[in-house]
């Protein structure tokens, strides 16, 4: 069975995340596995006794109930949800669970409304798209989920046989019954030998989905693949950190940021 593992923190902005999975659920028939994590304060050690870790378990373990609660009303109990509470570091933790329950995807928003949140969600959707070697899912704030119908996949066209994760692709496009368009983004007008080549590879390793090729130019890659998804309807964006050149650079330092922040469609990430 399939299971979507859903962080949150009960913020307006991860509780989006967990609709947006809840419905992406009921769309495959998958279960849902709802993680919070107790983040140790720094110092723990050194706080007033007052401070229970044990308090904070249980006001964790109550409100993910009622958040389960909850969302069992809105999609009458049509799917399984499990809770988990961790404790410890919010890293550590969410790669042990991934390890445990090898998820068929993690969600998780992307980024928040205020400054604080803009930071935390930040920091924590790059950092898992960049090192979980699970499928991660960012929802924007305030994107629901409705069917997926087009999934893009960002590519530079470069030792595709070794870096593209086909079965994985193959996977998701048949779950959901959706068009396949490859969207190749450079700087050059006209496009060298190399490129058509492995276009040409690419087209062989995906004709079962019939994908739709689209050569896009732009000085600015992140610009370049968001402004393409955004106006052509892209439900869900696939891009393959650590792989491609063309996203080894979005997914190196700050453009790991600014392209998980700026996007304003749900991103996928997927490693070979």
């Amino acid at each position: 069975m399939k299971k979507i593992l859903v962080t949150t923190d009960f913020s307006l902005v991860a509780n989006n995340a967990v609709n947006y999975a809840a419905d992406m659920a009921m769309a495959i028939s998958a279960d849902i596995l709802l993680l919070h994590i107790v983040q140790t304060p720094i110092g723990y050690s050194d706080l007033p006794i007052a401070i229970s870790l044990e308090d904070m378990m249980r006001t964790a373990e109550k409100d993910m109930q009622d958040l389960k609660d909850e969302i069992t009303g809105r999609i009458n109990g049509k799917i399984n949800i499990e809770v988990q509470v961790g404790m410890g570091g919010f890293f550590d933790e969410l790669k042990h669970v991934c390890e445990q329950v090898k998820p068929y995807a993690v969600v998780m928003g992307s980024q928040g409304k205020t400054a604080a949140e803009h930071l935390l969600f930040g920091a924590h959707a790059t950092h898992a798209v960049t090192n979980l070697l699970w499928p991660v899912i960012t929802v924007p704030p305030g994107v629901s989920f409705s069917a997926i119908k087009k999934i893009g996949l960002a590519s530079d066209l470069t030792k595709v046989v070794e870096s593209t994760p086909v079965d994985e692709i193959n996977l998701l496009v048949n779950d959901f019954n959706a068009e396949l368009h490859i969207l190749n983004t450079g700087k050059k007008q006209v496009f060298d030998a190399d490129i058509v080549f492995e276009s040409g590879m690419m087209q062989e390793m995906t004709m079962e989905l019939n994908p739709k090729f689209h050569f896009i130019s732009n000085e600015n890659t992140e610009e370049g693949i968001l402004d393409f998804a955004e106006k052509n309807q892209i439900d869900l964006l696939i891009v393959l950190p650590r792989r491609h050149n063309l996203l080894s650079s979005i997914f190196h330092k700050s453009h790991t940021k600014q392209f998980v922040l700026h996007s304003h469609i749900p991103v996928l990430t997927l490693h070979r």
